[in-house]
């Protein structure tokens, strides 16, 4: 597989992991102070798990099984830890829902890399 330039992959590991901080927090805050975008909540977990995936995949296209346990196993562990928080609630559903929007940026990202590397 192609490589990227070094500059740009520590950019990219440096954005995945900032992405991933700024979706724990607004997992994880409380609802008064969580940032919402005015969409339905399981299309904002979507998305925001589809972007922490697509950044984790970009970011370490080499170890794309160490970027999926990172976002997958974020998801659970996000989820898991709003059952531990009293203003918030973590259900099945809901994971189900960021596993698939992180399952979708992986690929994408992935895919994205290896297209963008190639030319």
């Amino acid at each position: 597989m192609p490589e990227l330039s070094t500059k740009l992959q520590t950019m990219l590991r440096v954005a995945a992991w900032l992405c991933l901080a700024a979706v724990a927090f607004a997992t994880l805050s409380p609802l008064g102070i969580r940032p919402t975008t005015g969409l339905p909540p399981s299309i904002e977990r979507f998305t925001a798990f589809a972007l922490v995936g697509a950044m984790f995949a970009a970011a370490y296209p080499r170890y794309i099984l160490f970027a999926a346990a990172i976002v997958l196993g974020a998801a659970a562990l996000f989820e898991f830890l709003q059952v531990l928080a009293p203003s918030r609630h973590g259900r099945l559903f809901d994971a189900g829902v960021k596993f698939s929007g992180g399952t979708v940026g992986l690929i994408a990202g992935w895919l994205s890399v290896r297209w963008f590397a190639r030319r």
